[in-house]
């Protein structure tokens, strides 16, 4: 499982594919700098053909509006190519902010990427809308 990814001026976005999810690893704050990089990297991954994603965010320490802004863009992308999107998050500072926004409800949310990548793509609800973790 080889990773690859986008670099940055900070830091670099990696991906790598587990269980037929590309997984997109954010470990920077997703702000006004970072956040193109990581639509960038979901950019490329589609291109090459990857179709079901999930967003990395265990070791994000903050997302700012830019940042779930971009969350919503890429995902409207992913949804355009019959994809779908799972985040990998346990932090309640991050899913309160998803919260606050509207967006809790919206996305698919794992504590791990290993309880996101647990189940193939295709499992999680009809269309490819994830379903809501209560």
């Amino acid at each position: 499982m080889s990773e690859q990814g986008v670099a940055g001026p900070r830091v670099q976005v990696g991906s790598h594919v587990a269980n037929g999810w590309t997984v997109v690893r954010a470990d920077d704050e997703i702000d006004i700098a970072f956040a193109p990089l990581v639509r960038a990297e979901v950019a490329r991954r589609l291109a090459d053909g990857h179709r079901h994603f999930v967003l990395d965010l265990c070791d994000t320490p903050f997302i700012d509006s830019m940042g779930l802004g971009m969350i919503v863009a890429v995902t409207k992308h992913i949804r355009d190519h019959a994809g779908s999107l799972r985040i990998a998050c346990s932090d309640q500072r991050l899913l309160h902010v998803f919260a606050l926004g509207g967006l809790g409800a919206v996305f698919s949310f794992h504590d791990t990427v290993e309880q996101a990548v647990a189940q193939p793509p295709g499992t999680e609800g009809l269309a490819g809308w994830p379903r809501v973790r209560a």
